[in-house]
């Protein structure tokens, strides 16, 4: 589980998050949504320890994350898989060798145990034989796919992904999303994806975060967020012609 405890950031006189509060429970898709600036994509950034919180705490498993030492949040960091937008693959480097980037960078597996592992995730996201493809030679789908091949190489306990359906066209998004929520299932992988696709909260959505001008405005399931008469909430979720449909459904 990672836990937010009451974390505040600020960049200048700009208050970011505002005391939040939050759970994220191994075995489940929780998504946190919202606007544009609201702060959602700060939040993770503070989680994964990208930007220091001004206070607060945040947890991994009951460990205080945000007072270690840089050495000691390393030892964490390993346990973290991160899919980030766009997929950030190194364009030098074929399929092969960009998933088994962070292997040759934290494991001590021989070359022939790696290559293994390897294989292995590129079969789990349904890429058998695509090792030797570099990223130019694979379509926007392929790309995700062998990111989250990448990152989950090292076993993660903790996967965080960074708007996963960006650029997708809305099947290729479906295959995605149900990728992400497999995985998490299948290794009890304590799953936070940040996003502001609709079709996400509704297909993965175990649990959900609505944040709103940096703040915790609501937490709940993908069945609640539809009846929740909240003002800001349904301005959010109702902001397609589809999703307004819905709400009269």
């Amino acid at each position: 589980m990672i836990e937010a405890r009451n974390i505040n950031k600020s960049f200048g006189e700009n208050h970011v998050l505002k005391d939040v509060c939050v759970k994220f429970h191994p075995g489940q898709t929780n998504l946190v949504i919202g606007q544009s600036g609201s702060g959602k994509t700060v939040l993770i950034k503070c989680l994964v320890g990208l930007h220091e919180i001004d206070s607060g705490e945040i947890l991994y498993n009951d460990r205080v994350f945000s007072d270690m030492s840089f050495r000691k949040k390393k030892s964490i960091r390993k346990e973290i898989g991160m899919l980030f937008q766009g997929g950030a693959l190194f364009d030098y480097m074929n399929v092969e060798q960009n998933v088994m980037f962070p292997l040759n960078m934290f494991s001590e597996d021989t070359l022939a145990e790696r290559l293994k592992r390897v294989n292995f995730c590129l079969d789990r996201v349904n890429l058998p034989k695509a090792n030797k493809l570099m990223p130019s030679e694979l379509s926007g789908g392929m790309i995700k796919r062998v990111a989250i091949a990448r990152a989950i190489a090292l076993n993660p306990k903790y996967l965080f992904c960074d708007e996963p359906n960006s650029g997708l066209d809305p099947q290729t998004s479906n295959v995605i999303d149900n990728l992400i929520s497999e995985i998490t299932k299948e290794y009890k992988i304590t799953t936070v994806v940040n996003t502001h696709d609709m079709n996400s909260v509704m297909e993965i959505g175990d649990s959900i975060s609505f944040i709103y001008k940096g703040q915790l405005w609501w937490e709940g399931s993908k069945e609640e967020i539809m009846k929740t008469g909240n003002k800001e909430i349904d301005e959010f979720v109702f902001s397609s012609e589809l999703t307004r449909k819905l709400k009269w459904t």
